[in-house]
Formats: C-alpha cells, sequence, structure tokens
C-alpha cells in the first residue's frame, strides 16, 4: 500500500470521527509532510515517539468551530502512475480554499511556494 495515501487517510477519518489524535507509522517524507500541515494549521502538533524500529508520529487534528480544518484530501500522484507539475501547471484548490503539496528537489513545499520561487515536482496531494 502506498504510504503516503495511508496518512492522508488517518488524518481524514480521524477528523471524520472527532479524534483529537492520529498515529502513523514513522518516515522522514511523513516526517516532512507532517511539519507542513503544522506550518499550514489543518494539524496543531506533531510528535515522533517509538524506538529506532517501531517508530511513530503522532499528530494532532486542528478543528475550526467543531469541524476538522481538514475537509477533504485527494491523493495526486499515486504509485501506478507519477503525476508531475511544473510552477505554472500548479493551480488553485476549491478556488483558493485549499492547497496542492508537492515534492521538490528543495523539499516538501506548497503549491503556493512552489509558484512563489518558480519550482515544479511531483503532486502529491491536494487538501482542502
Amino acid at each position: 500500500m502506498d504510504p503516503i495515501a495511508d496518512m492522508i487517510t488517518r488524518i481524514q477519518n480521524a477528523g471524520h470521527a472527532k479524534k483529537e489524535v492520529t498515529i502513523i507509522p514513522y518516515s522522514k517524507v511523513k516526517f516532512a509532510i507532517a511539519n507542513l500541515l503544522l506550518k499550514e494549521g489543518y494539524v496543531t502538533f506533531v510528535n515522533r515517539k517509538g524506538r529506532k524500529e517501531r517508530k511513530l508520529l503522532e499528530l494532532g487534528i486542528a478543528y475550526e468551530d467543531g469541524e476538522p480544518k481538514v475537509h477533504g484530501i485527494t491523493r495526486v500522484s499515486k504509485l501506478s502512475r507519477r503525476t508531475y507539475a511544473g510552477f505554472r501547471d500548479v493551480g488553485s484548490v476549491r478556488q483558493g480554499r485549499g492547497d496542492f503539496i508537492l515534492s521538490t528537489p528543495q523539499g516538501i513545499i506548497t503549491g503556493k511556494e512552489a509558484r512563489r520561487n518558480k519550482i515544479g515536482g511531483e503532486v502529491l496531494f491536494k487538501i482542502w
């Protein structure tokens, strides 16, 4: 199974179930994505837990007026079909209420940062 798809599914399901925290298996890419989601306000905290063999990420789900800030997440680039975009191709999501998350040579960044820095990359998912 796709580890990034698993991560975004766990975040979305935790929000729909009104959970405060979700726990996902750790990887460097997931940690970078979680820190970006923290910076964008979709999660409230990111903690690494566990030892070398069984590291975990603990994410606090952000809510606004009792509703999760993450209304939807869709995986764009999949294992069977990778999707790449130049900075000109990265548009807005839901009339500017969401954003794309990209993997670039400069790390995991949002679509807004990609347009500002004129960088393209693999479109991991869109979030709103």
